[in-house]
């Protein structure tokens, strides 16, 4: 399994999870791209190590392949020479030396194709993270729009519900209760002020009635003097 498809399982797994507890969107969209971002980092490292682990690979090769030449160019020495025994050990040595520089060499290039094929994988999931990263902001955008048009159908909603010509009419009839009342004082006062002068006018008659007797009273005293 590769590590792209290691990485798909695992964010796959985490949305999941997320979906089964019903979390917020937005969070779940923050955690993915967490989530994408430990992936790269763990695949970064498997990369490296791959790298590193090929270049020694490539190292034991080359000594290999050269030891191989070295113990190649003794037997053709000891041959010049006339050392034919030297010879055959040279070519023995050799054979054992390009024996294994032959399996480092499969080594290697298996492990060259695994990193090749890793720094694809990673190159990819890379691609993702960025697409995920633009799509994260697109999409907010598109979940706080869905709420604000979701407020405006439930304030709509709110608003039907209100019988509006009913309010109107009940504040009317407050407002004419206090109309009411408030004649209903000014006339009263009103009322308080005539009284007054009536009795002021009352008062004045009798003082005249009192005035009028006295005089009488006393102009009959006059003639029986």
């Amino acid at each position: 399994m590769g590590v792209l498809e290691r990485v798909n399982n695992i964010l796959r797994a985490n949305i999941n999870d997320m979906l089964d507890h019903a979390e917020d969107p937005e969070k779940m969209l923050e955690q993915i791209i967490r989530d994408m971002e430990a992936a790269i980092r763990d695949a970064k490292g498997q990369v490296a190590e791959m790298i590193a682990q090929e270049k020694m690979i490539k190292r034991d090769m080359e000594q290999g392949q050269e030891l191989a030449d070295e113990w190649a160019r003794k037997a053709e020495l000891a041959v010049k020479n006339g050392k034919d025994e030297l010879a055959l050990e040279a070519l023995k040595r050799k054979k054992d030396h390009q024996s294994h520089a032959d399996v480092y060499r499969q080594q290697w290039e298996a492990q060259k194709a695994g990193v090749e094929k890793l720094k694809q994988e990673l190159e990819e999931l890379e691609s993702k993270y960025d697409e995920a990263k633009r799509k994260k902001g697109v999409l907010i955008a598109r979940r706080k729009r869905a709420a604000a048009e979701a407020q405006v159908v439930q304030t709509a909603e709110r608003l039907d519900s209100i019988d509006y010509g009913a309010e109107l009419d009940r504040m009317e009839r407050r407002i004419l209760e206090e109309e009411a009342r408030a004649q209903a004082t000014a006339e009263l006062a009103e009322e308080s002020v005539e009284e007054q002068f009536a009795a002021m006018e009352a008062d004045e008659e009798l003082e005249s009635e009192l005035a009028a007797l006295k005089a009488q009273v006393l102009g009959e005293q006059e003639e029986e003097v």
